[in-house]
């Protein structure tokens, strides 16, 4: 299978997406932190990998 080549782009419109979601409903579970804290260190590493 191959991954798209801006894979971190599209992981970092998810993360910011699901943030301003968050934020406007008030919408939680219990491991939304760690989620979201691996959604982000995610997309930042592909970012800095070029992918």
């Amino acid at each position: 299978m191959k991954t798209p080549r801006n894979l971190g782009m599209i992981l970092l419109a998810v993360w910011l997406i699901l943030t301003g979601l968050i934020s406007l409903t008030s919408f939680s579970f219990a491991s939304l932190p760690l989620v979201m804290a691996i959604l982000a260190v995610a997309a930042g590493v592909l970012l800095l990998l070029g992918r």
